[in-house]
């Protein structure tokens, strides 16, 4: 059959070899292929301590979810696997009621401002660790509170602050923010002097923390920690207008390294706002501006 198989061969070897040559090279793709992606899958399972903190915080939730160890029993959960689920403490209201509350809390909100110019009466510390607590309220990911709220009070402290505020925003808006982001700004009359870091009597930082530490030194991935931070801030803000005080949602431009230090806070926290807190100058003015009506930002379905 060899013999018989010579003319073939000698007339198409150069096809032949092509042939070989093509089926070798896909087999060593896709076994080099796959070992890649098994050493990926393995390395994002149980590798995550080589990975910084915003590399950790970027891996899609699929990543989070998967068994570091890989083995059938998956990963121990951060909260008690016998966590005690109790009766939900809820009271129905009247649909008359509900409508009451709803368009007093309306009209309460409604009057709510930014204000840049504080007074320096002081406000009672006891106030503003009730807010703190009604921040500490909201919702997060997985139940991991993912927030630290700094709250200084001390003149020399809020001065340091501001000078390292000050220091930054001077260089914002002469060369970072651009021609068109401060031409924004100017009908809001804001600069780069910020007095109302020294005036107000209190300053909340909010910082979000991209992870912890557990008891054995292991991560705890904070899940949609971000978010969480957001929805805290904003019952934050809340709270604070509701009980009769002001303040501005300041997010001083890459200032957080530089206050993260100074306020002695660890490398898993990352500032998101500068909440100054108090009372308004008796002289406070603020732009005469209009909200979207209703129509605008509601789609009914």
């Amino acid at each position: 059959m060899v013999l018989a198989l010579m003319p073939f061969l000698a007339a198409n070897w150069l096809y032949i070899l092509a042939g070989v040559l093509c089926f070798v090279t896909a087999r060593f793709t896709i076994a080099t292929s796959y070992a890649s992606s098994l050493r990926t899958t393995q390395q994002r399972r149980r590798g995550r301590e080589h990975l910084s903190p915003d590399q950790a915080a970027e891996l899609p939730d699929e990543d989070l979810e998967c068994s570091e160890d890989g083995d059938d029993d998956g990963p121990a959960p951060s909260l008690p696997a016998d966590l005690e689920h109790v009766p939900l403490q809820f009271e129905r209201m009247s649909e008359d009621e509900m409508r009451a509350r709803a368009r007093d809390f309306y009209r309460v909100m409604d009057r709510r401002r930014t204000v840049r110019a504080f007074s320096t009466d002081p406000v009672p510390m006891d106030v503003i660790e009730d807010l703190v607590r009604t921040a500490g309220t909201a919702p997060s990911g997985a139940h991991t509170e993912p927030w630290t709220y700094v709250v200084v009070s001390t003149e020399e402290l809020k001065q340091q602050v501001r000078d390292i505020v000050e220091q930054e925003e001077l260089i914002n808006y002469t060369q970072r923010m651009g021609d068109q982001w401060t031409t924004d700004l100017k009908p809001l009359r804001t600069n780069w002097e910020k007095a109302y870091l020294t005036d107000a009597p209190h300053l909340i930082l909010v910082f979000k923390q991209q992870y912890s530490l557990k008891e054995d030194g292991s991560r705890r991935n904070h899940y949609y920690n971000e978010l969480s931070v957001a929805i805290a801030s904003g019952l934050l803000i809340t709270a604070i207008h509701y009980a009769g005080l002001v303040t501005l949602t300041s997010t001083p431009l890459n200032c957080g390294p530089a206050l993260r230090a100074l306020l002695g806070r660890p490398a898993n926290e990352k500032l998101t706002l500068l909440l100054p807190v108090g009372y308004p100058a008796p002289d406070a003015t603020v732009p005469d501006l209009r909200r979207k009506p209703l129509d605008d930002i509601l789609v009914r379905l």
